[in-house]
């Protein structure tokens, strides 16, 4: 986590298939120490609630990751 507690990302969204609930390629990629690149293939209806919710999949992810690694410790 960055020095406030939080997991800093960034996003990118490519639509793969158009319709009434678009299927989307979500990038995301996160600022260090989660220098960590994931890619999800989201349905959402808009690009920023699929970049939304990619964030919040790596995010989740992201802190998945901390909690295992404090628990090895």
């Amino acid at each position: 986590m960055s020095e406030s507690g939080r997991v800093l990302a960034s996003a990118t969204v490519d639509e793969i298939r158009g319709g009434p609930v678009p299927l989307w390629e979500v990038k995301v990629w996160g600022q260090p120490p989660y220098d960590h690149t994931r890619t999800y293939t989201i349905e959402a209806k808009t690009d920023n609630l699929a970049a939304q919710e990619g964030i919040d999949l790596f995010v989740e992810e992201m802190l998945c990751l901390h909690d295992d690694a404090i628990r090895k410790n």
